[in-house]
């Protein structure tokens, strides 16, 4: 069964900050049109920092949209033509104030396929050593030095909720 949509054509709804919100025309397979609500998104990049083989680094970040303080893997967006390690690199050291000469590159997941074309690309970092913790001037992070087996009881109880950070427990061993 063909299942492919040919975008026909996309008007731009909104502009924010690095968000845009566009309305697409598509032809479905079965030859009609259709329309799609899409936001579209640069991508990003998220890594786990291991500290040693059992103990990882998350942060906790007040997320606006959900209203609530999540724990998440150290991550950011990519900024114009970046490539996605640059740009882990950079969060890493950026939110833990670590970084890392040994990145794995883990894969990459779609958040939400329904109405965004974000995808993030995960990373994995180990032997850390001390660089400098500056985030940018909006994000206040508190730093979680925790052991996995805690991290995966705290996603199965719902501690831990954010897709990314899950996504990359399903990577690890």
């Amino acid at each position: 069964m063909k299942l492919d949509e040919k975008i026909l054509s996309e008007e731009l709804m909104h502009k924010g900050n690095f968000l845009k919100f566009v309305n697409v025309t598509v032809e479905l397979p079965d030859g009609k049109k259709g329309t799609r609500d899409i936001i579209r998104h640069p991508g990003a990049s998220a890594i786990l920092p291991f500290i040693d083989d059992e103990t990882v680094i998350l942060v906790k970040q007040f997320r606006t949209a959900l209203n609530k303080i999540l724990i998440e893997v150290p991550a950011g967006k990519l900024e114009k033509g970046e490539d996605p390690l640059v740009c882990a690199s950079r969060e890493l050291e950026e939110e833990t104030g670590y970084k890392s000469d040994n990145i794995e590159y883990l894969g990459t997941i779609a958040t939400g396929a329904g109405f965004t074309d974000e995808v993030i690309h995960l990373y994995k970092a180990t032997n850390l050593y001390e660089g400098v913790k500056c985030g940018d001037e909006d994000e206040f992070i508190d730093i979680m030095k925790l052991k996995i087996s805690d991290v995966k009881k705290m996603i199965k109880n719902g501690e831990i909720i954010d897709t990314k950070t899950i996504s990359t427990f399903m990577y690890i061993d």
